[in-house]
């Protein structure tokens, strides 16, 4: 099989993909590896079957095109949290002292006279706050969230969580001091600083603008390592300005914010360490080569998870529309050709649906055919 990089991707990677033919040259992919490569104007060739997306963020992805053509977009959720946690730490510090603003002044005394004077003189400039004490607010609490949310409980911060989709793992995962609520408002009204961690869609683009952050408690410290469509640059820079937001930290610089006093702009650096970018691959290229040889799928964003251990003579996976009488009528081809169905799994994601058939004989690529033929499937393989 073959799988195209349209990214460098992590050296681990390319055990994962021994055998296959993974390079940034191939033709004709069965499969792509990328991070941050746009694809929205990419062709989607007849043979991709899927897109593996070393890191969390999708938007650069065209999943509805994909999906319609029965292609399976992956994503690594978790892979490189605990180094975005540990940015987001970091980002919590530099909100509450004013480190990178003296250090750049610190800077500007190269060459004077006395700089221990003018050390001791020009210092008060840049009083800052402590974190302990503080309450933080934890908007999305999956992996990155709930590992925020952990760390800052042990740093002496009080945190309030907000998720209204949290997950039964990600719940056991969360220190029991941490608050919940249901409802946004609690954290804008009562929060020191607010970290949000939730991807962007239609419902999440914007979530920060003029109405929001009026309603937040002044002096507030928003951290931004999501995406940076969730804030509207406009609206927080005059709120910075106004002080309604002390200071404004973002992975996502625009021309709107870079050079604005209290907006510190950091060139996305979440998952830009060795680790991470390590992880990413592994995780990518392991549920790739999962989906390609076996048909399983796991942490897609557009199709169902479906995972089942091979044992049987023949796999066949089925793309289709979630509507009514469908697996019956796949069920009565399989069984027109007097083939057995060991074992089967159909899950549905919204509009759509993947079935996987483990039958205890190899079918005919005429049965295949009449597979293929029956109205709202996308796509059929025989594995």
């Amino acid at each position: 099989m073959k799988v195209l990089k349209l990214n460098a991707i992590s050296p681990v990677a390319d055990e994962v993909f021994k055998g296959y033919e993974y390079s940034d040259k191939v033709e004709n992919p069965d499969g792509i590896m990328l991070r941050s490569f746009a694809m929205h104007d990419y062709p989607l060739g007849e043979n991709l079957l899927a897109v593996a997306r070393a890191g969390a963020g999708v938007n650069n992805i065209p999943i509805d095109k994909c999906t319609e053509k029965g292609i399976v977009v992956f994503n690594t959720p978790g892979a490189n949290a605990n180094a975005v946690k540990e940015l987001v730490l970091c980002e919590l510090f530099l909100g509450g002292r004013k480190i990178v603003d003296a250090a750049n002044w610190a800077q500007t005394l190269k060459g004077q006279e006395g700089i221990s004077k003018l050390v001791e003189k020009g210092k008060s400039k840049f009083v800052g706050q402590e974190i302990m004490g503080k309450k933080l607010g934890v908007i999305g609490l999956g992996a990155i969230g709930a590992m925020v949310a952990n760390a800052a409980i042990h740093l002496g911060m009080s945190v309030v969580g907000y998720d209204p989709f949290i997950s039964v793992k990600s719940a056991w995962m969360i220190d029991r001091r941490v608050e919940f609520t249901d409802d946004l408002n609690v954290v804008f009204k009562s929060c020191d600083f607010i970290t949000v961690h939730v991807p962007l869609t239609p419902d999440t683009k914007g979530m920060f603008n003029k109405k929001t952050l009026a309603a937040c408690k002044d002096g507030v410290v928003i951290i931004n390592n999501s995406r940076g469509d969730l804030v509207v640059s406009e609206d927080i820079v005059e709120a910075v300005a106004g002080g309604k937001v002390s200071r404004y930290i973002t992975d996502f610089p625009d021309e709107t914010l870079l050079g604005k006093e209290n907006i510190l702009c950091v060139p996305h650096l979440g998952a830009s360490t060795p680790e991470a970018e390590d992880n990413c691959a592994y995780m990518a290229g392991k549920q790739l080569t999962d989906y390609l040889e076996n048909g399983n799928i796991t942490n897609s964003v557009n199709y169902p998870s479906v995972s089942m251990p091979r044992d049987s003579a023949a796999r066949v996976c089925v793309h289709h529309k979630n509507v009514k009488e469908i697996l019956s009528k796949i069920l009565a081809i399989i069984s027109s050709q007097g083939i057995n169905v060991a074992h089967m799994q159909d899950q549905s994601k919204g509009e759509y649906a993947y079935l996987v058939l483990d039958l205890d004989e190899v079918p005919s690529a005429a049965c295949i055919d009449l597979i293929r033929g029956v109205k709202d499937v996308i796509r059929v393989r025989c594995l």
